[in-house]
C-alpha cells in the first residue's frame, strides 16, 4: 500500500520537475521565452523568476530523490522477505525429504533383521510340508511295516518342527506372476 502511494507521489514529482526545469530561462532564453518570459519578472517580484524558480527546482529534486531512494528500499525489502520466505519453504521440504529417506532407509533394515530371523516358510522344502508321513496315514502292506518302524522314531521330530513354524508369524505371501 505504502509503495502505491509512494509510487504515484513519485511519478507526480517527476512531472513538476519536468515542468518546473523547462519554465527556467536558460542562457538561450529556454520555454520560460514561449509562455511570456518578459511578464515573467513583475509576476515573481523584482529579480525576477531565477530565484523562486530555482528554489521550486531544488525542491522538487530533492523530493524526487527521496521518493526514489524510499522506492528502491521498499523493492528490495519486499524483494528480500520474498526470498527469506523462499528459502525457509525449501529448507523445510529438504528436511522432510531427508527425514523421509531416514524413516524409509530404517523401514528397510527392519524388514532385513525381520527377515533374517525367521525361519524358512513352508514353500521351501523340509519345512512343515515334511512332517506329513510318507504312506499318508493308511496302514502300510505287512511286507513294508519293517522299513516304516524307523520312520516311527523320526516322526516326533518332524512333529515338534510344525509347531515351531506355527508360533512364529508368517511373513506376507508376495503375489506370483
Amino acid at each position: 500500500m505504502l509503495q502505491v502511494f509512494l509510487t504515484i507521489v513519485h511519478v507526480f514529482v517527476c512531472l513538476f520537475l519536468i515542468l518546473v526545469v523547462l519554465l527556467q530561462a536558460g542562457r538561450g532564453g529556454g520555454m520560460g521565452l514561449s509562455f511570456g518570459g518578459g511578464g515573467g519578472q513583475t509576476v515573481f517580484g523584482g529579480s525576477g523568476a531565477g530565484n523562486f524558480l530555482t528554489k521550486l527546482t531544488a525542491g522538487s529534486a530533492f523530493a524526487f530523490m527521496i521518493t526514489s531512494v524510499s522506492l528502491a528500499f521498499l523493492a528490495t525489502h519486499t524483494d528480500s522477505s520474498r526470498l527469506q520466505q523462499l528459502s525457509q519453504k525449501k529448507q523445510a521440504e529438504a528436511e522432510k525429504a531427508k527425514k523421509d529417506k531416514e524413516a524409509k532407509e530404517a523401514k528397510a533394515k527392519e524388514d532385513e533383521a525381520n527377515k533374517a530371523a525367521m525361519p524358512p516358510s513352508s514353500s521351501e522344502p523340509g519345512a512343515a510340508g515334511a512332517a506329513a508321513p510318507a504312506g499318508g496315514g493308511a496302514p502300510a502292506p505287512s511286507g513294508e511295516k519293517k522299513a516304516e518302524e524307523p520312520k516311527k522314531a523320526e516322526e516326533p521330530k518332524k512333529a515338534e518342527e510344525p509347531k515351531k513354524a506355527a508360533e512364529m508369524p508368517k511373513p506376507p505371501e508376495t503375489p506370483k506372476h
